[in-house]
């Protein structure tokens, strides 16, 4: 599936919101959560790197593009890196073009 596609399907009002700190509990510039009415997204800088939608989880090619977004996509899908790589290598989490 295309970002675009999927861009097309999030409805409703989006909700921005920055991540917080699990050390100070302030905001963390750059690193957003994007909540819609069917779904919601993680977005690094400019970058889209994980969307919710439907009981399915998307990953752009973005993923694992450093530690800092790395941190901050492991609290959004709630789970460690490996269990990450696993879910794309066993199709659970479908990759986007």
């Amino acid at each position: 599936m295309k970002l675009t596609t999927i861009k097309k399907r999030l409805k409703g009002f989006a909700n921005i919101s920055n991540f917080t700190s699990s050390r100070s509990g302030s905001e963390v510039a750059n690193q957003f959560l994007v909540d819609f009415d069917n779904g919601s997204l993680f977005k690094s800088y400019d970058s889209i790197i994980a969307v919710k939608m439907k009981g399915q989880v998307y990953l752009t090619d973005a993923w694992d593009y450093s530690t800092t977004t790395g941190k901050y996509r492991n609290q959004f899908l709630g789970e460690g890196v490996q269990e990450t790589r696993e879910k794309i290598k066993n199709g659970t989490y479908k990759m986007l073009e």
